[in-house]
């Protein structure tokens, strides 16, 4: 008992450790996952999941993947799949049929798998994932559409390449029995997974409707029921659970009127956890022998993955779509496989091996090895190969804000005019819903949460501005931000007033709310923008200089940032007010300096005219 409290330990352990170098070397965490896997496992021996869980194995990575499979559904919306542009919604439907044959044709051929586990290995390695496909992104920085065709297809390929291989599993599952048993089994199946995942998705977003449960039980509550659920699916008709609590994610994530966003992000966290530890665990097990006893016929189906499989779909899914013939082949280099495939494809190879089908052993050794081949040499050739197809973003000038008011949301729509990509990220959905009207791309909910390392898009930002009036939540925002992009990239509004000590914030971080000016706060911003002034930009020229502009507003101009040679400069009170020439600076300027400006202003100057 000792032995595998230790051992749980040392897997939090690791699994932290692992998370944390990803994050640090921004590659896939299933990268030192996998390393550190097969050190404690083939390489020194120090964990043998099998002879240290003996009984309980299967029945951990059951429930994990139950939760994992659970967490992912989540996030199938349907209505937003559409919303995500053909391109994706092709990808995720024709593009995955198309990976799929190719793949169950190449292991039949190449491997020598039977029909049935050709299939069940093509549903499994369909998917590629955003815990994957996220980090490599980071890394890369293609141009911001391909961006978000890859994210977004791993998101929704996640669920939906699971929910196909639980299927094809079933069949196997049950194919073994005899005639009319096989239908019936089958059909029973179907039934208690479709209907009692409906069911229980509908019951469960009932009582979150209603609110028949407090705030802080909702979440245990959800994955409390989440693992009932699929214990009792399975004690109705074997095998059933998977489909019945992924059909109940996706049920969850169409209900109209049920706020998930909370469940979702303490899945996630939850998920980073068991995923780590799970593929850790999964890795260990696995026999490096049976990898290199696949020979030719592994590397052949990895090269049919990476070279036809990935290529043909993508070119396919394209036809009649806006994609350069340089963006097809970007996506069609990049498609890593991850960490659900491992996990779900180990539980399948368990129950299949018992269940005596040949060639079921070679499942997870070939599984590993497309996710190896995959995401290492995709992580390291992706971005020479966007730089080569000249598909790279360059330097990220975009801007992330946190805090969508009304001052936030003017001058996105003054940036946005000068071609540079602004994201609004906000927790008050009123001020979202102004800047959706605004076509401003926008992010609802904590910029800093789990849910937003997957589902906010930051491909192009290179600077993330604090300008809210949540005093607890901008500090989190501001440190996050930090880690992401340095010191230097990150700069808030010096919202700090006189009280208690306890109140006060740390010297270090106070140096940092220079923005805009040292006395410029979010009252400040909001008092101005609510008694009339407006964010304009002024060409800063030989023949008008920044001289001339303070004469001309005085006080009643507060610059902001300038664009020059089209890169964004911030004004800070670290920066100075000095402007230099041959610049648009775009600053907030106040309605009684506006109405001074145009009247003293000589209208038979017609180049002074020009700069109101």
């Amino acid at each position: 008992m000792e032995k595998i409290s230790a051992t749980l330990a040392l897997l939090g352990i690791v699994s932290l450790f692992c998370q944390w170098l990803g994050w640090k070397l921004r590659l896939p965490a299933i990268l030192p996952l996998l390393v550190a896997g097969l050190l404690l496992g083939p390489a020194l021996g120090v964990l043998d999941p099998d002879k240290l869980f003996g009984d309980l194995l299967f029945p951990i990575i059951s429930l994990g993947v139950a939760v994992i499979l659970f967490e992912g559904s989540l996030t199938l919306n349907f209505k937003e799949i559409k919303s995500h542009g053909r391109m994706v919604t092709s990808l995720v439907t024709i593009g995955a049929a198309i990976t799929w044959a190719c793949i169950t044709l190449a292991s039949y051929v190449l491997v020598g798998f039977s029909w049935e586990i050709a299939m069940l290995f093509g549903a499994l390695v369909v998917v590629t994932g955003p815990t994957v496909i996220v980090p490599m992104l980071r890394s890369v920085r293609p141009t911001s559409k391909l961006a978000s065709i890859l994210r977004w297809e791993g998101i929704v390929i996640d669920p939906l390449g699971a929910l196909i291989a639980v299927l094809v599993f079933e069949y196997i599952a049950f194919s073994s029995e005899s005639g009319n048993h096989v239908l019936t089994a089958l059909g029973l199946m179907l039934s208690i997974g479709f209907g009692l995942g409906a069911l229980s998705g509908y019951l469960v977003g009932i009582v979150l409707r209603k609110n028949l449960l407090p705030h802080y039980l909702q979440n245990t509550a959800v994955l409390t029921i989440v693992l009932g659920v699929f214990v009792g699916s399975n004690l109705l008709q074997e095998e059933s659970g998977l489909l019945t609590v992924t059909v109940m994610g996706i049920w969850l994530a169409n209900m109209r009127g049920v706020d998930i966003a909370d469940i979702l992000e303490f899945k996630e966290t939850l998920t980073v956890l068991l995923i780590s530890a799970l593929f850790i665990l999964l890795a260990a097990r696995l026999d490096s022998a049976a990898v290199l006893d696949l020979g030719f016929g592994g590397l052949g189906l990895l090269l049919v993955v990476m070279f036809v499989a990935r290529p043909l779909s993508v070119w396919v899914s394209a036809l009649g779509s806006s994609l350069k013939s340089a963006d097809k082949w970007f996506l069609s280099w990049v498609a890593p496989r991850g960490i659900v495939a491992a996990a779900v494809s180990s539980l399948f190879a368990i129950k299949l091996e018992s269940l005596g089908y040949a060639g079921a052993e070679h499942i997870v050794p070939l599984v590993f090895l497309v996710i190896i081949g995959t995401v290492v040499v995709q992580s390291l050739t992706a971005g020479s190969w966007a730089k080569w197809l000249g598909v790279s973003a360059g330097s990220n000038q975009g801007l992330l804000i946190f805090g969508a008011s009304r001052f936030s949301r003017d001058l996105a729509k003054v940036l946005q005019s000068k071609q540079i990509r602004v994201v609004l990220a906000d927790t008050n959905w009123d001020n979202i819903r102004l800047a959706r009207m605004d076509n401003i791309p926008v992010y609802f909910g904590n910029p800093a949460s789990e849910h937003a390392e997957t589902y906010l898009d930051l491909t192009g930002i290179g600077r993330v501005f604090v300008i809210s009036p949540y005093r607890q939540l901008n500090p989190l925002v501001n440190f996050h931000f930090q880690d992401v992009y340095g010191v230097n990239k990150v700069f808030g509004l010096n919202n700090s007033e006189p009280g208690s000590a306890r109140h006060q914030m740390s010297e270090t971080y106070v140096k940092q709310l220079s923005l805009f000016g040292e006395q410029v706060s979010y009252a400040k911003l909001s008092s101005l923008v609510a008694r009339g002034a407006v964010i304009k930009t002024t060409n800063i020229t030989e023949n008008f200089t920044f001289e001339h502009f303070q004469r001309r507003y005085g006080d009643g101009a507060l610059p902001l940032l300038y664009i020059k040679d089209k890169k964004l400069h911030v004004i800070t009170a670290n920066t100075g007010a000095a402007i230099p020439g041959d610049v648009e600076l775009v600053s907030l300027i106040s309605a009684h300096a506006l109405q001074e400006a145009k009247v003293t202003s000589q209208p038979t100057d017609p180049q002074k005219s020009a700069q109101l």
